[in-house]
């Protein structure tokens, strides 16, 4: 009875064992941005994503296990030749990623190995077509044909590339010094321009100087000379004004009494200065004897002016 009770316990424990056998046999447990891909006898089955799943035990097998991640792949450095035969060397980075693990484990050995001898040939064949020039100029273009040909065989491989950057351009040392050289001509260049569009500027701002000053030296004495003008114009109207108004003040004294007689008075006394003036400036004198005296004189200047008033030359109608 013991014998039997024993032999029926361990068949139960084993049988335990095996279902806890198949069962762990028959769990995945897949990580993230992982993939399994499973075979059923050698033959592909099924691509197992992220999480908790089951697969048949002894019959199905996880034969590849696929990361998703994005990949980071460092292109070796290589010789290229450029159009103008010129040596190169040039080394780059690759993001790589997989899209389809299917693809990646069937239809390449190794994608990653395939990829980056795809971007050393595509970037040489590249390089080829242009000039040493435009190698450091057109980076960009080298770029994106170098993506666009790795996508274009990774789609067979379950591949995508994300980007292509180049690390590295790396010329002869000769080519180098040459570049130097031509830096420096071109730097030198660029200083004596700057310097002699410098000294043009500075020539061109003293001329303008000058020529302001010359203008403005210009205006102000024209401005001079016209304030002069004006100021002798208005003197010579104020002295004509004077003399009109003492013409004007005269004539209406002559035209009285007393103006007349004072007018008879002044010429009197200015006949008895002018030959008194003569008198003195000549050594010889010839008068009328019977005139030579003071009396006479101013006799006959008496008598001009009575003939004057008898001419009518002080009368009012004479206005």
């Amino acid at each position: 009875m013991d014998m039997l009770f024993s032999s029926a316990f361990s068949f139960w424990i084993g049988l335990a064992f095996v279902t806890l056998v198949i069962l762990t046999s028959s769990i995945k447990f897949v990580p993230q941005n992982t993939a399994y891909v499973v075979e059923r006898f050698g033959k592909f089955k099924t691509t197992l994503v992220a999480g908790l799943n089951f697969v048949v035990p002894f019959i199905d097998k996880v034969a590849y296990k696929v990361s998703l991640k994005e990949l980071a792949l460092d292109v070796p450095s290589q010789s290229a030749i450029t159009k103008d035969n010129i040596t190169l060397t040039v080394d780059g980075v690759l993001y790589l990623k997989v899209i389809d693990p299917e693809k990646s484990s069937y239809g390449i050995d190794n994608y990653v190995f395939g990829v980056t001898q795809l971007a050393q040939t595509t970037m040489r064949s590249e390089i080829g077509k242009i000039t040493l020039d435009r190698t450091f100029e057109e980076r960009d273009l080298l770029n994106a044909a170098i993506v666009q040909a790795i996508n274009e065989a990774g789609e067979a491989w379950g591949t995508t590339c994300l980007r292509y950057e180049i690390k590295d351009i790396t010329p002869p040392k000769s080519v180098l010094e040459a570049m130097e050289r031509q830096m420096k001509a071109e730097r030198d260049k660029r200083a004596t321009v700057l310097e002699s569009e410098g000294e043009r500027q500075s020539a061109i701002n003293v001329a303008e100087g000058q020529k302001q000053a010359v203008v403005l030296a210009a205006e102000g004495e024209r401005a001079q000379q016209i304030l002069k003008a004006q100021g002798e114009a208005d003197a010579i109207r104020t002295v004509a004004e004077a003399q009109a108004m003492a013409l004007r003040t005269v004539g209406d004294a002559a035209a009285t009494e007393e103006g007349q007689k004072a007018m008879q008075l002044d010429l009197a006394t200015r006949a008895i200065a002018a030959k008194a003036n003569i008198a003195k400036e000549s050594t010889v004198v010839l008068m009328d004897g019977n005139k030579s005296d003071a009396g006479a004189v101013v006799a006959e200047s008496m008598a001009v002016v009575a003939a004057m008033n008898s001419s009518g030359a002080f009368s009012n109608s004479g206005n």
